[in-house]
C-alpha cells in the first residue's frame, strides 16, 4: 500500500481534482522537496496520477534587506549617527556604524551629509539634509508584504544590485488524476521472486514495466591523462621503429655526467644556480670511472681529438656536485660510455621519457618540471640527412606533419637543429625540441671508434601533447592548475587522420 503521505496526497487530489505540490506542502506542513519525492513515487505506481511541472518566480528579501526593514538603510544609520550641530569626524563615525563606508557613500550620493576637509582633527562629517526619508526602508517594506509590483524596475534593478532582494524560482508540480486513479493502490512489484512462482501468488500481483532500453550506470573507473596517453603512444612509435628503451629512474645526477660528460664547458651559464637546481644533501657526487673522467678533463683543458677544448682550469669540485638532472640526456652519456666499453662496437638505437627539472620562469609554454623525450641512433656513417628523416617518421605517426628545423647551437652537437611544430590553437610555430649530431670531442674519450657517428634529439612530451589536444597553456596540463574534468572528458583514444 501507499505510504500515509502519499494516500493524503491522494486524497487531496480527489478532493479538488488537482493540486499544485507547494499548495500540498502548506496544507499537509510538510517540506516541498519531500511532496516532490513522494509523487514522483506515486508516478511510479504507474497512471494513478498525472504531473505538470510549473515555474513559479516571486521577490523576496534577502537576509540583509530583511535587517533593514527592522532598523533602516545604512544612509540613513549613518545620517542618524551624525549630531545636527558640530558633525563628526569621518573615522570615528567609520567606527561607530557598522557598514559605514557603504552608507556613507550612499548618503552621500543621496546629498544628505557633506564633509569638512580643513575641520580641525581630520575630515568631518556633517548633515547636509535637516530631514531625510528613508526611502529604501519603504521600498523593502513593500516587499516584505508581497507588493513588489508597486516598485518601479529602476529601484527594483537598485535593490537586487545592493543585494537587498532577490528573485526566486521555484519549480513545482501540479499533481491531477490519472487514468487508474485510486485513493488506495497496491505498490507494484519489482521482483519475481522464488517464493512467489512456488506458492503462485505470482499470478495475482502487478509488476513494475521493465525499461530494457535503459542504460546500467557507468561504472566509476580511473582515466589516463592526456599526458600519460601521448607517452604511450610515442613509447609506441620508438618500439615500432626498432628503439631500445634507456634506464631513467635517476632524477639527481652529478654535474660529471649531466655537463661535464657532454662537453659543457663549467663557466657555461645553464650551470648557474638561475638555471639549474642543486642539491644540498647530499652535496657530492664520489664514484666516478676515473681513466674516462681525466680523459674528459684534459679535452675540457687542453683539447685533444682535433680540438683546442675551452683552454679553462676544470676542477672536479665542480663536476661533484649533484643536480637535479637538466635533461636525460645525461643517460644517454652513461648509455654510451656503457657502449663503448664493448669489445666490438654495435650499432644501437636508444631512447626514454622522463621528467627533467630546470629553474625556468614560468609561463604559457614553460616549467620548471617536464617531461623530454630523448633519442639516439649510434651508427656508421650517419649524417644530418638521416636524423632529420627519422624525425620526420617520427613526428608523422605521432600526427604531426608541419615541421620546421633551424640552425642551433648546442655545446654537445655540431651541427644542431632547434625542431618547431605549428599549433593550431596559437596560431604560431612553437619549439618541440632539439637535435644535432654529438661532437668527437664528447664521443671519443668515451673510447669509441672513431668513425661511430651518434645522431640524437630532445624532444619536449607536454607541447605536442597541447598541439594534439588543442590547449593553450602548458600549466593547464601539467600542475596544480589542471582541470580533472579535462581528464575526464579527453577520449580513450584520438583517430587522426
Amino acid at each position: 500500500m501507499a505510504d500515509s503521505l502519499g494516500e493524503s496526497i491522494l486524497q487531496r487530489v480527489e478532493k479538488d481534482g488537482k493540486i499544485s505540490t507547494d499548495v500540498l506542502a502548506k496544507l499537509l506542513e510538510r517540506d516541498h522537496q519531500q511532496i516532490v519525492g513522494t509523487v514522483k513515487s506515486l508516478q511510479a505506481l504507474g497512471n494513478v496520477i498525472e504531473t505538470k511541472q510549473q515555474t513559479n518566480k516571486y521577490w523576496e528579501l534577502t537576509p540583509e534587506g530583511t535587517q533593514m526593514v527592522e532598523s533602516g538603510s545604512y544612509e540613513a544609520l549613518v545620517y542618524e549617527a551624525v549630531p545636527p550641530e558640530g558633525g563628526i569626524l569621518q573615522a570615528e563615525l567609520m567606527k561607530k556604524i557598522p557598514n559605514a563606508k557603504i552608507g556613507f557613500s550612499k548618503g552621500m550620493s543621496a546629498g544628505w551629509l557633506e564633509v569638512n576637509k580643513t575641520a580641525e582633527g581630520g575630515p568631518r562629517i556633517m548633515r547636509k539634509a535637516s530631514s531625510i526619508v528613508d526611502k529604501v526602508q519603504e521600498q523593502l517594506k513593500k516587499v516584505h508584504k508581497g507588493d513588489i509590483e508597486s516598485l518601479t524596475d529602476k529601484e527594483r534593478s537598485e535593490l537586487k544590485k545592493r543585494k537587498l532582494v532577490q528573485e526566486v524560482t521555484v519549480n513545482t508540480f501540479l499533481v491531477m488524476k490519472g487514468s487508474e486513479f485510486s485513493t488506495s493502490v497496491n505498490k507494484l512489484e519489482t521482483d519475481l521472486t522464488p517464493e512467489m512462482l512456488a506458492s503462485g501468488t505470482w499470478k495475482d500481483r502487478k509488476f513494475k514495466d521493465y525499461n530494457f532500453d535503459a542504460l546500467g550506470v557507468m561504472p566509476a573507473s580511473g582515466h589516463l591523462h592526456p599526458l600519460l596517453k601521448v607517452r604511450a603512444q610515442f613509447r609506441q612509435i620508438f618500439l615500432e621503429m626498432g628503439f631500445s628503451e634507456m634506464p631513467t629512474n635517476n632524477y639527481i645526477e652529478s654535474s660529471f655526467w649531466n655537463f661535464d660528460a657532454l662537453f659543457q664547458p663549467q663557466q657555461h651559464p645553464a650551470r648557474d644556480i638561475q638555471d639549474t637546481f642543486f642539491i644540498k644533501d647530499p652535496e657530492f657526487a664520489h664514484e666516478f670511472p676515473m681513466d674516462y673522467l681525466e680523459r674528459v678533463k684534459k679535452v675540457h683543458s687542453v683539447g685533444g681529438y682535433g680540438s683546442q677544448g675551452h683552454k679553462v682550469e676544470w676542477r672536479i669540485e665542480e663536476a661533484k656536485k649533484n643536480i637535479l638532472r637538466t635533461h636525460t640526456t645525461a643517460v644517454s652519456a652513461r648509455m654510451l660510455y656503457k657502449l663503448a666499453q664493448q669489445e666490438k662496437f654495435t650499432p644501437v638505437k636508444y631512447f626514454s621519457i622522463d621528467r627533467v627539472f630546470r629553474n625556468e620562469t614560468l609561463d604559457a609554454t614553460h616549467l620548471a618540471e617536464f617531461h623530454q623525450i630523448e633519442g639516439l641512433v649510434a651508427d656508421y656513417n650517419l649524417t644530418l640527412a638521416d636524423l632529420i628523416g627519422i624525425l620526420h617518421a617520427f613526428f608523422k605517426k605521432l600526427g604531426i606533419e608541419k615541421l620546421r628545423f633551424k640552425p642551433a647551437y648546442n655545446p654537445y652537437t655540431e651541427p644542431s637543429m632547434e625542431v618547431f611544430s605549428y599549433h593550431e590553437g596559437l596560431k604560431k610555430w612553437v619549439e618541440i625540441g632539439n637535435s644535432g649530431v654529438f661532437r668527437p670531442e664528447m664521443l671519443l674519450p668515451m673510447g669509441l671508434p672513431e668513425d661511430v657517428v651518434v645522431i640524437a634529439w630532445g624532444l619536449s612530451l607536454e607541447r605536442p601533447t597541447m598541439i594534439k589536444y588543442g590547449i593553450d597553456n602548458i600549466r593547464e596540463l601539467f600542475g596544480p592548475r589542471v582541470n580533472l574534468q579535462m581528464v575526464y572528458d579527453n577520449p580513450i583514444c584520438r583517430l587522426d587522420k
